[in-house]
Order: structure tokens, then sequence, then C-alpha cells
């Protein structure tokens, strides 16, 4: 691991077109070498697009693969870039609106797993001081320090543990903090409901209505875009949702799942297909992957 960030610093220097055309051709390599993943990444697909012709799935996963890879790589500009570097790179969208919300009640930034959103979180710490929620990678202590390094090299970010509770969540929103939320994984059945994920049922953490209700919030979609050869990012601030949440806790986490589909449709080549999404199933059901 050591070797390989070494050889991520010196990629690091190198033109963003050139560091997508690195990190494009090693995808093409993890989708021919990877087998468990693509069958992941095919299985969700077939699942997500039943009717998508299946040339047109097996071209849209090995897209994916090279997006997922060139955003591995390209982390290497959240952890070593330069300020001025990172502004350049990613544009935000709808900052200015946010920023006045936020400065008027508590917040949470709604975040799918895009293959973007890393880069968007370096950039979004030059102008706001965020809480977010992060996963220790035990098995690889360097890669969890470089992650760690990304999310909070600017500004005065709160990372926070799975460990260390919804209080501190709460806490830190009511304290003025937006929280940047990731909800849209599988973490098991605990705290969990199975509601549709295109039309599949999924386990589906129920976080997103409670800490909006404990920590009276408003909720704002942020998407993270990754732009075509190596043009750079945008991210995305949509407009607070109205009426959320409701005091049905199943019809808002499946608008939650909602919302992440109709972001999904427009650029479904970049959302997360490698992780195993459905891998919970409702008991007695026969599993996926």
């Amino acid at each position: 691991m050591h070797l390989a960030a070494g050889l991520l610093w010196l990629i690091h220097f190198l033109p963003l077109p050139v560091i997508a055309a690195i990190g494009r051709g090693l995808g093409n390599l993890l989708w021919l070498f990877a087998r468990e993943r693509r069958n992941v990444v095919r299985t969700n697909l077939r699942l997500c697009f039943p009717d998508m012709p299946e040339a047109e799935r097996e071209a849209l996963g090995r897209e994916h693969v090279r997006l997922v890879t060139r955003s591995y790589v390209e982390r290497c500009l959240a952890w070593w870039s330069s300020e001025a570097r990172i502004r350049r790179l990613v544009r935000i969208e709808g900052l200015e609106n946010f920023k006045v919300l936020a400065a008027q009640r508590a917040t949470i930034l709604l975040v799918p797993h895009f293959v973007g959103l890393d880069m968007c979180a370096t950039r979004l710490a030059l102008e706001i001081n965020a809480v977010s929620i992060y996963a220790n990678q035990k098995r690889n202590p360097l890669l969890s320090r470089l992650l760690l390094r990304g999310r909070s090299r600017f500004g005065d970010q709160l990372l926070l543990s799975r460990q260390e509770g919804v209080r501190s969540t709460v806490k830190a929103m009511r304290d003025g903090r937006p929280f940047y939320y990731l909800p849209d994984l599988d973490y098991g059945r605990r705290d969990a409901i199975f509601v549709p994920f295109f039309g599949v049922p999924a386990a589906t953490i129920t976080g997103l209505p409670r800490l909006a209700q404990l920590g009276r919030a408003a909720v704002v979609p942020c998407v993270a875009c990754m732009l075509p050869g190596g043009a750079g990012y945008v991210l995305k601030l949509g407009d607070p949702w109205d009426d959320f949440p409701s005091n049905d806790v199943e019809a808002d986490t499946r608008r939650m799942n909602e919302a992440i589909e109709q972001a999904v449709r427009q650029m479904p080549a970049q959302y997360y297909w490698v992780h195993k999404r459905f891998k919970t199933r409702p008991h007695g059901e026969a599993k996926f992957y």
C-alpha cells in the first residue's frame, strides 16, 4: 500500500486528463480480472434495469468500472493538490442558496454514492464546516489516514465514527454544521427497513427522516458529477425538500430511494454499482450474489 500511495503522490502532479486516462486504463484491467466485482455490477444492473438490452447493460457496466477506477486514482488530487487547484477542478452549483439556508436552520446534505463524491467533499470543505460519518478501514490503516486527510485537510471538519452514534451528529447539526450524509448502502438489518430501490426490496436505513426530525433539519440533495474527459467535477446542491419528514418513516425512506433513483437515471454509469446493494434479503428470500 505504501508503494501505491507513493505512485499516487507522483500522479497527482499530472494534468487531470492524463490522470483520468490512467484511471480508465486501469478500469479496463479491473473489468477483465476482478471477477467478483464484475459479477456484482452485472447483477445490480440486471436487477435495476431489467428491460435494458443485455449488450447495453454490459457496456454500462464496463463504463462504470472505468469511472470507479478513475475516481480511486483521482483521489490523489483530494489528498495532495493545492486549494487553488481543487477550486478549479470542482464547480459547485447552488452554493449561495445553500449557505443562506444553512445560516437559518440545521441542514442535512443527502449524498448518494456517486463516484465523484470524495473529490466533491474535499471541494465543499473549502466552503463549509460540516459533520460527516466515516468507516474506519481497519484492514488498511494507511488508506484510512489518506481518506480522512482528503475529507479534513481544509476548514474545521468534524468526522465521527459510526460508533459515536446519533447524539453527536444531532448536536453538531444543532451547532450549525451541515451533515454530509451517505445513507444509501446496504448496512445490514440494523436500523433498516425494506423499501424498493428500482423496484427491488432493499435494506435501507431510516436515518434520514429520523435525523431530520431530531435535528429539525432541512434535507438538501447533494449530487456529485464527474465530467467526461478529465474536465473536472460538478457538485449540485438542490432545493430543500418540502414536507419532510412526515409522520411515516417508511414513506419518508421510500421517498429518499425514489429521489436517488431519479439522480441515478440521469447518469447511471456513475452510481456505485460495485457495492452489493441488495446483499441483505427479506427472510426466506434467495440471495442475489
